[in-house]
């Protein structure tokens, strides 16, 4: 059974940054997809980010060129690097993955397995 916890969650001014990180435990498999969401109160959950197990990349528009997602496996840790924060991306994030070397279906794909989450607040 795989299991995710994220941390690294916070409350920080516009403009700030933060690193989340999700350790997994418990793979079975070689290679999975693993994302980054987000839910904001009262929205529908959003894609943030994914990186499939060649390290490839890709980025929800509202996110790109300030946010970085990274792993390293020899840690079976993911991470998202997000730089010049804004009140807009303040949300509950969760770590995703899935089994599969691509991440074939995007943000649309259907994720197995899911960490509990860590808010993050910004505040102008």
């Amino acid at each position: 059974q795989v299991q995710l916890v994220e941390s690294g969650g916070g409350s920080v001014q516009a403009g700030g940054s933060l690193r989340l990180s999700c350790a997994a435990s418990g793979y079975t498999y070689s290679s999975y997809c693993m994302g980054w969401f987000r839910q904001a109160p009262g929205k529908e959950r959003e894609g943030v980010a994914l990186i499939d197990s060649n390290g490839s990349t890709s980025y929800a528009d509202s996110v790109k060129g300030r946010f970085t997602i990274s792993q390293d496996n020899a840690k079976n840790t993911l991470y998202l690097q997000m730089n010049s924060l804004q009140p807009g991306d303040t949300a509950m994030y969760y770590c995703a993955a899935d089994r599969g070397r691509y991440c074939s279906g995007g943000f649309r794909r259907v994720f197995s397995y899911w960490g509990q989450g860590t808010q993050v607040t910004v505040s102008s």
